[in-house]
Formats: structure tokens, C-alpha cells, sequence
């Protein structure tokens, strides 16, 4: 079992930066891949960008390639995304999810969730 929480979100203009954090509760293996997806009001939840623990593989929605970039830090069990340039667009509930083996971009490939944290970009 693998818990997660999610922080770093909050109410910033268009074109700022923030940098969110995703805690797991126990030190996961390099099978393991994480995911950062988001959820606007009305809308289904969406990929964002993901990594595996060993840093072997990445993915980038296209909405955000040259913005956002993941990174992890293994020794505090904690992966980040950071977010430049950030948009009205970006504005949604951000989850951090994690799943065993491959790294996928697909919703429903995800075992375990964070509870979300709020990014709200205005114009």
C-alpha cells in the first residue's frame, strides 16, 4: 500500500511558477511510476506528466511540454512537478497517482491516489 499527499498548490497570476510535491508514505521501488494528473471543474481528470522512480523513463501531456518538468528525489520519497509559465488553462485539482511497472498516461492504470491539491491560475 502506497499513500501519497500532495502540496505546493495555490492561487497564482498567468505567467508565474509553482513547484508542486508528492510525498509517498514508504520507499518505493524503481518498479514503481508516478503520475501527475489534473482535474478542471466539469472536466475529466487528465494526464499532466509522470516518471518513473528511477528516473529512467518520463512523459509530458502536449499541453505542457517546455513548462513542466518532473523530477524526483528518491532519498525523501518525494517526486515534484514544476510548473513555469502557468496559464488560466492550468487552473484544476492536481493528483499525484502511482502504479507498479510501466509508466502509462492512462487514468485508470493508477492504484493509488493523492487527495489533490488546487492550482488556480488567473488572468
Amino acid at each position: 500500500q502506497v499513500q501519497l499527499v500532495e502540496s505546493g498548490g495555490g492561487l497564482v497570476q498567468a505567467g508565474d511558477s509553482l513547484r508542486l510535491s508528492c510525498v509517498a508514505s514508504r520507499r518505493t521501488t524503481s518498479s514503481y511510476a508516478v503520475g501527475w494528473f489534473r482535474q478542471a471543474p466539469g472536466k475529466e481528470r487528465e494526464f499532466v506528466a509522470g516518471m518513473t522512480w528511477s528516473g529512467a523513463s518520463s512523459m509530458y501531456a502536449d499541453s505542457v511540454k517546455g513548462r513542466f518538468t518532473i523530477s524526483r528525489d528518491n532519498a525523501k520519497n518525494t517526486m515534484y512537478l514544476q510548473m513555469n509559465s502557468l496559464q488560466p488553462e492550468d487552473t484544476g485539482t492536481y493528483y499525484c497517482a502511482a502504479k507498479s511497472l510501466k509508466l502509462t498516461a492512462t487514468t485508470d492504470d493508477y492504484n493509488y491516489w493523492g487527495q489533490g491539491t488546487q492550482v488556480t491560475v488567473s488572468s
